[in-house]
């Protein structure tokens, strides 16, 4: 049977990781085509357990009565009140869905033909359409100057419609990751999965995503050129940062961005973390996190 991998390539006309084109080259019928295709192989094998809640989530509490369990006994009120009562948990229950994306210049900077920008756009849309088929209401933020939509929903159209203008790179946008997840908590009014899909280059963003893991579910993607990591294969040159435009002398096989530390700071926190380069295949590794992220090790580079 043909692989969806080797569709990607027969819709884009191009090869490459996981041969997936950039984004603003697709037409948007092209474009949907290959996310819902994307999306069929990022969910194969994998299960529900991403998008809905643990369960234990309380609700009340109530008198206890001969036959329920001790284990479930609300010992502070009992205390207070002199009688047994029993915590009641909510059902599991889907978890509404939000995919912050960064947009901002430095994801559209690239030394390969597919772009951050191109792999977080990709990655979003797929999730969100796994999310929306699996009855969880999705929200894409956008973490660059472009505000979207923040109100969950369970529409396609809505999908497609907030994607549509942050496919295209806008090199002199500024980033708002950490802004946006700190404006982003007050709204929540239950446990949510977020899901934040970014290069992490803005000082404050790992703070933040620390600070969103101690009320909700909470997933980094870190997305990553090969230049950042020093594999440019080049002598030295001159740079500029794409945000803050800060020049820099670099040489092609030393790093641009320090980050080390951000995968371990990120998972101690109790998030889930997982490291993506644009130069190498992301389908079966991120296949793999999604599905298993809950029964390994917090933490991936």
């Amino acid at each position: 049977m043909t692989s969806f991998v080797t569709k990607y390539g027969d819709i884009a006309g191009e090869s490459g990781p996981d041969r997936l084109p950039p984004v603003a080259q697709m037409t948007q019928a092209n474009f949907e085509m290959v996310v819902r295709m994307l999306a069929d192989d990022l969910a194969f094998g994998s299960d529900d357990s991403l998008f809905v809640g643990s369960g234990l989530e309380y609700a009340q509490s109530r008198p206890y009565e001969p036959g329920d369990p001790v284990r479930q006994i609300d010992w502070k009120i009992t205390a207070r009140s002199g009688r047994a009562y029993l915590k009641e948990y909510e059902t599991l229950k889907r978890m509404s869905t939000y995919l912050l994306v960064d947009t901002s210049g430095s994801m559209s900077v690239a030394s390969t033909r597919l772009s951050k920008l191109d792999l977080a756009v990709w990655i979003t849309a797929a999730i969100g359409l796994i999310a929306i088929r699996r009855l969880s209401p999705v929200a894409i933020v956008g973490a660059g100057e472009r505000r979207t939509r923040i109100k969950p929903s369970m529409a396609t159209s809505d999908l497609w419609r907030i994607l549509e203008p942050l496919r295209a790179a806008q090199p002199r946008e500024a980033t708002d990751v950490a802004n946006q997840l700190v404006s982003l908590d007050p709204r929540l009014t239950r446990r949510s999965l977020i899901i934040v899909i970014s290069d992490l280059h803005e000082p404050e963003v790992v703070g933040a995503v620390c600070r969103a893991a101690q009320r909700h579910d909470t997933v980094s993607l870190h997305l990553n050129d090969p230049a950042e990591a020093g594999s440019l294969r080049a002598g030295f040159f001159r740079g500029t940062e794409a945000e803050t435009g800060t020049a820099f002398l670099g040489h092609g096989r030393s790093a641009w961005h320090e980050d080390q530390g951000i995968g371990k700071a990120i998972a101690s926190a109790g998030a889930s973390y997982l490291r993506l380069r644009t130069d190498r295949p992301f389908i079966t590794p991120l296949r793999q996190f999604l599905a298993n992220r809950h029964v390994v090790a917090r933490g991936r580079d």
